[in-house]
């Protein structure tokens, strides 16, 4: 490429400050070495709420389903959750899916036995969510 190199980054955060404070620093490393930044694609965060009634469904639905409480972890994905929020702030939501190691590269790998799982509990959550 002429002697440049062109980066695109893509950087996820929970809360947007924090995500805008990383493309910052990202883009001042980038500028020590002369280099032009340009921004022009971002994903808003999604901070999920501990005390989402969605959530808790869940949570009651899979321990009865599988005999244990799941376990509730917060991670850099939801990018959907993200998306829709800013627009639908009001909407309760969670993000959950199978097991993905190795996500967004050629070694992407889904665990099968989790896609059946993950299957049952989307759709024993949806019977016992209450009709609005």
């Amino acid at each position: 490429m002429n002697g440049k190199i062109k980066a695109h980054i893509l950087p996820r955060s929970l809360v947007g400050s924090c995500n805008d404070a990383l493309s910052d620093a990202v883009a001042g490393l980038f500028r020590m070495l002369d280099a032009e930044v340009i921004f022009s694609d971002s994903y808003p965060g999604w901070k999920p709420d501990p005390d989402s009634q969605i959530l808790a469904t869940m949570k009651r639905v899979y321990a009865e389903l599988y005999g244990q409480a799941p376990g509730v972890k917060v991670v850099h994905a939801g990018l959907e959750c993200g998306l829709l929020g800013s627009k639908y702030p009001e909407w309760d939501m969670i993000s959950f899916g199978p097991t993905i190691r190795f996500p967004h590269s050629p070694d992407e790998k889904v665990h099968i036995q989790s896609v059946a799982k993950f299957w049952d509990l989307l759709v024993a959550t949806l019977k016992a969510v209450p009709e609005a």
